[in-house]
């Protein structure tokens, strides 16, 4: 193990949330059309097609044994598995401005929330604090460069995206760097 590893090994103190990935099919398909939104609108960060996930729960930076205790305690109880379809785009905006582009859910928004509600109710118990806003499934596609937001973009076709079945729920460490946000993969909890 290098330094580096070592280093990362040893640190406490992680960012870290929960999702449902996106399997490879699914993740292929929008790779290109994440390629085509990237040159039709600059004025957005569009996602990397590796961290492509649905948010359950994004924690913060918290003790790396907090989020492992949480994932502990989902585990075995975190509910069954979820009918995933992806629908149509939308934008989180302030005013006029997009600031987060998005893909919401045609199926598996009410199970998605009630798994989102399990995470939350963990987090509590252990005196993470609450989550601001309610939950709304989606799949986050960009995000503003500008912290005002940026006008909404007229995107190119969406791709027709199979349903899939979501029967794992993962705790991502994110690493921040300089070209973006690296999502690691520490922890699967089975749904089912």
């Amino acid at each position: 193990m290098g330094e580096r590893a070592l280093e990362e090994a040893d640190q406490v103190t992680i960012r870290a949330f929960f999702g449902i990935p996106v399997p490879d099919p699914q993740r292929e398909l929008l790779g290109g059309f994440l390629a085509r939104c990237a040159t039709a609108a600059p004025e957005f960060r569009w996602s990397v097609t590796e961290n492509l996930h649905l948010t359950v729960r994004f924690v913060g930076t918290v003790d790396r044994a907090v989020v492992e205790g949480i994932a502990d305690r989902l585990d075995g109880t975190a509910g069954r598995a979820i009918q995933v379809a992806l629908g149509e785009a939308g934008a989180f905006k302030r005013s006029r401005l997009a600031r987060v582009v998005w893909l919401g859910l045609k199926s598996g928004a009410e199970d998605l929330s009630a798994l989102a509600a399990r995470v939350e109710a963990e987090c509590r118990a252990v005196g993470v604090a609450p989550e601001a806003r309610a939950f709304q499934p989606h799949l986050t596609l960009a995000r503003a460069r500008s912290r005002d937001g940026a006008r909404q973009p007229d995107l190119p076709a969406i791709p027709t995206l199979a349903p899939w079945q979501a029967d794992e729920l993962i705790l991502y460490w994110s690493h921040l760097k300089k070209d973006g946000a690296v999502h690691e993969p520490i922890r699967r909890i089975a749904l089912g």
